[in-house]
């Protein structure tokens, strides 16, 4: 395995997704993310809008798209990292400086968000899960995170 306190490992209901992050690329975005899998934040958390053949979204508490965590939002660490499949962005708001807990992962390459979302990590592991994961926007009975460790404290 890659450096364990780099690695998420993301239980869902289609199966298990390892997932490398980049403090390289986004590190401030990776400690977030960390901070709040450490929390439990991500546990029993929807993938609330899936669209085939570009993303799955998940990491809003209340399941809609509408929330993020009580952590500040994140100031934009956009880099040249391209979005192709498997690779983990941030979601955002309009404002490049919104993204919080949100964030989602490519099915397929969408290189026009290049530059302009976050990259902050790859699935390394169980894209094949990911693949499974039920479409919609929003989706009906969605799947969901039922755990998001990360790897150095999954012992």
């Amino acid at each position: 395995m890659a450096d364990p306190e780099n690695t998420l490992i993301m239980e869902t209901t289609k199966g298990r997704v390892v997932i490398e992050m980049r403090p390289d690329l986004a590190p401030l975005h990776v400690e977030q993310i960390k901070t709040l899998a450490r929390r439990g934040f991500y546990d029993g958390i929807v993938f609330h809008r899936v669209i085939e053949g570009f993303m799955a979204q998940t990491g809003c508490p209340h399941g809609t798209g509408t929330g993020g965590s009580d952590l500040p939002n994140l100031r934009a660490e956009f880099n040249s990292e391209p979005h192709v499949r498997g690779v983990c962005s941030m979601a955002r708001a309009q404002n490049p400086n919104s993204a919080n807990s949100q964030f989602f992962i490519c099915f397929d390459d969408a290189r026009f968000l290049d530059r302009q979302y976050t990259v902050w990590g790859k699935v390394t592991e169980g894209m094949e899960n990911v693949d499974k994961i039920k479409r919609g926007e929003p989706v009906r009975d969605p799947d969901k995170i039922l755990s998001l460790k990360v790897a150095a404290d999954a012992a």
